[in-house]
């Protein structure tokens, strides 16, 4: 970018990839993004929540794409990536939202959940980022969103894999960023800090770590997802183009302390 304006953070014109862009924080993401002029197209596992927000994007005057498909299935990347082509011609952005989360004990930890959460949290990035390349390459234009945690830096003594994989994703974004910055394509993350979601609804009522938690937070409160949507534009926009490789947290200032 050589000039910075209002039209710097636009996406008009734009086409965004979210994945799981419907529930969750996921929603947050594809509301801001459309609500800057990006098109918006949603691969998740089901239906839930594709009626509330196809009427979400286009009340913002763009338009919505979905695809019902489980992203960890071998193939899914080049079919998903090709469904965004097929109806819009084009993609510029990819946010890696989906994720899951399972908890254990140290010793009590099953294989098959190890697998399961790195799968959908690392394999199925990977895959998605590595087939979104391919089209952003000869683009020489793009950007490619992760979204880590606040386990891409910390310990998570019950959630191993998670942890892992936030930590694995910290690495990609990185990994990618420096590969692909000679075509014009800027690859970041956003790691979120503890937000009040359905998700972490238990944690925030928990009696010892809910208070633990806000206490550790130097603005003193628990984010809420409307937090997350301005650097989600940022880094989508052109006003992010000298950034890359870069995680940020959206954390109250969590990782301070």
């Amino acid at each position: 970018m050589t000039n910075f304006d209002k039209d710097s953070f636009s996406l008009k014109g734009k086409v965004a990839l979210i994945t799981g862009g419907a529930e969750g924080l996921g929603r947050n993401y594809s509301i801001a993004l459309s609500m800057y002029g990006a098109d918006i197209f949603i691969v998740s596992r089901t239906q839930n929540g594709w009626d509330e927000i196809r009427q979400i994007i286009t009340d913002n005057g763009q338009q919505a794409g979905f695809l019902k498909m489980d992203i960890t299935e071998v193939g899914a990347a080049e079919k998903i990536v090709q469904s965004v082509i097929d109806q819009f011609g084009h993609l510029d952005i990819l946010v890696n939202n989906t994720g899951m989360q399972i908890r254990n004990d140290v010793l009590a930890f099953e294989d098959a959940d190890w697998q399961k959460v790195i799968n959908l949290n690392l394999n199925a990035l990977y895959y998605l980022s590595h087939e979104a390349a391919k089209v952003m390459t000869k683009q020489k234009s793009g950007k490619i969103i992760n979204i880590g945690s606040m386990q891409s830096y910390r310990a998570g003594k019950f959630i191993f894999p998670y942890t892992a994989s936030k930590h694995a994703v910290l690495g990609l974004t990185k990994a990618y960023a420096d590969a692909l910055a000679p075509y014009n394509i800027q690859v970041n993350g956003l790691a979120p800090g503890y937000i009040k979601t359905n998700m972490t609804k238990a944690l925030q009522d928990d009696p010892v770590r809910g208070p633990e938690i806000k206490e550790h937070i130097p603005s003193g409160e628990w984010g809420v997802p409307e937090e997350l949507m301005g650097p989600m534009v940022f880094l989508a926009s052109q006003a992010s183009d000298y950034v890359t490789g870069v995680m940020l947290p959206v954390d109250g200032g969590y990782l301070l302390r």
